[in-house]
């Protein structure tokens, strides 16, 4: 059984929710501006706002200025490196070449005593000087560098140990910041959410629900897209504290609401069926029946076996033959299908009783 809209009203359904959808695209637009711009009222922490100037800024000039000095330290060391290694292969060439000359010397000669021997020995002893400053030098380098780097870590660690503190009070401060601004972010969200939930509840049914439903929309995305993501964690507790409340809330609602919901059931059941019709709406009643559902008790029922006059569940009246063609009729329509006679005000129920 199809739905008893006329084509043109379904067709207007759809552009009403299309409106609804976007109505609530714009509002969302202006309420993401609005919370965008929130952080603004805050001002932007830094590790500075917290440490005592007067006493760092000495601190960082001065472990700017050694790093300066490692690293000019460092070329100079590479340099006299360079020079140490030169100095040192041309005293072992000396040293090599002075060893075969005197190896060729005649044997009978005196080397001692050879003006030659003498000459090349003091050269030797010149390159070896040489060599020995080079490494001098290399080794002066090395010690100012190791002096520096000694220095640097002094002070990096002093530095170090001031920041660590400013850090734990730059931190505990981004953390009270981020709550004002969820608690900025909650007191917009949550007035539109309790707005929106007063206009589900009274009305969603409205002339204006296309409206309603837009802005039922808009809120709901304020509250889990602008909202709950920033919720702060402080380890996860607020988090899970706030998930366990809201989940106890929402499924108190919804046991109670059932509840409700099975005694009104209970209580519309209790009642003849022609008081039961009575209150019910024609497009409820279709809608129902297009599903398989009883509209009176709202259990399935077998439209389509052809013998099911009655709910098996509640015993209200579902088909009836019609007075003018005996055809069998949907009680909740208005005219037979077969033969288009209206039907009696009685119902099926008034007549058997």
């Amino acid at each position: 059984m199809a739905k008893s809209l006329r084509l043109s009203e379904k067709w207007f359904q759809r552009g009403l929710w299309v409106v609804a959808l976007v109505f609530a695209s714009f509002l969302i637009g202006l309420g993401s501006a609005v919370v965008d711009d929130l952080p603004q009222v805050e001002q932007r922490l830094e590790l500075d706002d917290f440490l005592d100037l007067s006493s760092v800024q000495p601190l960082r000039l001065e472990q700017e200025a050694l790093h300066s000095v490692q690293r000019k330290t460092i070329e100079a060391r590479d340099q006299a490196q360079l020079q140490w290694q030169k100095a040192r292969s041309d005293t072992q060439a000396a040293r090599d070449n002075f060893n075969s000359w005197i190896a060729t010397r005649s044997a009978t000669q005196r080397s001692e005593q050879d003006p030659d021997v003498i000459r090349r020995t003091q050269e030797l002893e010149q390159l070896r000087a040489l060599e020995r400053k080079a490494q001098q030098q290399l080794q002066d380098q090395e010690q100012i560098l190791l002096n520096t780097r000694q220095q640097a870590q002094r002070v990096s660690n002093t530095l170090g140990e001031i920041e660590r503190d400013a850090h734990e009070r730059l931190n505990k401060a981004e953390r009270a910041q981020e709550l004002r601004v969820f608690l900025y972010r909650l007191a917009i969200t949550l007035p539109l959410l309790a707005l929106a939930g007063w206009l589900f509840v009274k009305k969603r049914k409205s002339t204006w629900w296309p409206f309603v439903w837009g802005f039922i929309f808009f809120a709901l995305f304020a509250f889990f897209v602008e909202l709950v993501p920033y919720l702060p964690s402080y380890g996860g507790y607020v988090r899970y504290a706030v998930g366990i409340v809201l989940t106890v809330l929402i499924g108190r609602w919804a046991i109670v609401a059932l509840q409700r919901y099975l005694e009104r059931q209970r209580q519309a059941e209790a009642l003849p069926a022609s008081e039961r019709r009575t209150q019910m709406t024609y497009d409820k009643a279709w809608t129902h029946l297009s599903k398989g559902v009883c509209p009176g008790c709202e259990r399935p029922v077998d439209l389509k076996d052809g013998v099911t006059d009655f709910c098996p569940h509640c015993g209200i009246g579902l088909f009836e033959p019609c007075t003018a063609c005996n055809a069998r009729k949907s009680t909740f329509a208005k005219f037979c299908f077969s033969c288009g006679t209206h039907a009696p005000a009685a119902s099926l129920e008034e007549r058997k009783t």
